[in-house]
């Protein structure tokens, strides 16, 4: 799939503009600017989310976990078959997991993460023999937009 596309229902470029929005409003509240998106089987936005670890003094408060239970509310359901998700930030192990666990058909990402993530870096929890889930994974999404979005953060942090 292409990173240009732009159609609302199917392409992961708007849902991902949205989840950019969501990552930059967890920065302004001092939070690791990530957003996450999840979009319906027909392309509408169900639910958005930016990390709130800090704010809920609660460390599995990252956005694909908060916007994955607010999916699941809003379904009524716990799994999330035929939804997709789109976050700014390759996801974690734990994220990784949450995602395998839901059912999401897709995953579409920003910036990878070498250090911490958990889908093409680390322990590739998806690749492995116990994983029951294994949704299509696309990298790349807005990558250079998410990649700035938490350099100049961190940036800032240390200055």
């Amino acid at each position: 799939m292409s990173n240009d596309q732009t159609d609302e229902k199917t392409g992961p470029q708007r849902p991902m503009e949205l989840a950019l929005a969501e990552a930059a409003a967890a920065a302004a509240r001092g939070e690791v600017p990530v957003g996450a998106v999840i979009t319906g089987p027909d392309g509408n936005i169900i639910a958005r989310a930016g990390n709130r670890t800090l704010e809920l003094k609660d460390p599995t408060a990252h956005a694909e976990i908060l916007a994955i239970r607010e999916a699941c509310r809003i379904l009524g359901s716990e799994r999330l078959i035929g939804c997709d998700l789109h976050v700014t930030l390759e996801p974690c192990p734990m994220c990784a997991g949450a995602i395998s666990f839901a059912r999401l058909r897709r995953l579409y990402y920003g910036a990878a993460d070498e250090k911490g993530g958990g889908v093409d870096h680390g322990p590739r929890i998806f690749a492995q023999a116990t994983c029951h889930h294994r949704p299509d994974v696309y990298g790349g999404i807005s990558e250079r937009r998410a990649a700035t979005l938490l350099r100049d953060f961190f940036a800032m942090r240390r200055d």
